[in-house]
């Protein structure tokens, strides 16, 4: 690695497209995803986009794309790997992965890669935990920032700013340190087909999670999924005192 330039970790989750609409089983035990259009999670290709302008930019000198999953994830990969990721890393599982197991396997990556900068999405739009990224920050005794909205990157530093209620922070971190990324951080690029092609060639890497003899079974025990309730048509009402009326009925009603 040249001086002064660094490594950079991303993670990257295969989930249903944000476009799709979601069905629930019959049987109530998830979400179906049999011939459902899967994508990469939006705010992890924010995640992979900030990446590669840091290594446009000359700071980073590789960035290693990394996912947790069934074979298919390496589709996910090679999308990562099309944005301009140099290789990418999956494991294999076929285990529901929680957040908590998440950031232990992804703590095991770092200790092997040696990176100077993770970065993750802020959460993942299958679950929504936003829990994976503060988690591994913990665990490997990092600092964080979360719900970057802009990230740059000086010498052993990066300054982060985040989106808070009420406004805008900035902090200054010392590297290695764990960001998460927000939507307004930027927009990730268009794929073309060279360099979908490109991305067949890149070095992508297999490996069980289970050869990281890690506890990575689920603390939490899904019961059930039901879909939301449709909402009710809206009414149009002649008059003030007519709604009035109707919304005092109705708080009756819920009483």
């Amino acid at each position: 690695m040249n001086k002064g330039m660094i490594k950079i970790l991303v993670t990257v989750k295969r989930v249903v497209d944000y476009a799709v609409p979601i069905r629930v089983k019959d049987d109530q035990s998830g979400v179906d995803t049999a011939h459902v259009k899967m994508s990469m999670n939006p705010f992890d290709e924010i995640a992979v986009e900030e990446a590669i302008r840091l290594k446009e930019q000359g700071i980073a000198s590789e960035v290693v794309a990394v996912s947790i999953g069934l074979p298919v994830c390496q589709e996910t990969l090679r999308t990562a790997l099309a944005m301009g990721a140099d290789r990418a890393i999956l494991i294999e599982t076929d285990l529901d992965i929680q957040p908590l197991a998440a950031a232990k396997i992804f703590k095991a990556i770092a200790l092997q890669e040696s990176p100077q900068l993770i970065i993750l999405g802020k959460q993942a739009i299958d679950t929504d935990h936003n829990q994976t990224g503060q988690m591994l920050a913990g665990l490997l005794h990092w600092p964080q920032g979360t719900f970057a909205s802009k990230v740059i990157v000086e010498k052993n530093t990066v300054q982060v700013t985040r989106e808070i209620e009420g406004g805008l922070e900035t902090l200054r971190l010392q590297l290695p340190a764990v960001i998460t990324t927000d939507l307004r951080l930027n927009k990730p690029r268009y794929l073309s087909l060279p360099m979908i092609m490109q991305a067949k060639q890149k070095p992508l890497q297999i490996m069980s999670a289970s050869s990281l003899q890690l506890d990575i079974q689920p603390r939490i025990k899904t019961l059930k999924v039901t879909a939301p309730q449709k909402k009710r048509a809206g009414i149009k009402v002649s008059s003030a005192t007519e709604l009035l009326e109707k919304l005092k009925n109705e708080a009756q009603v819920w009483q």
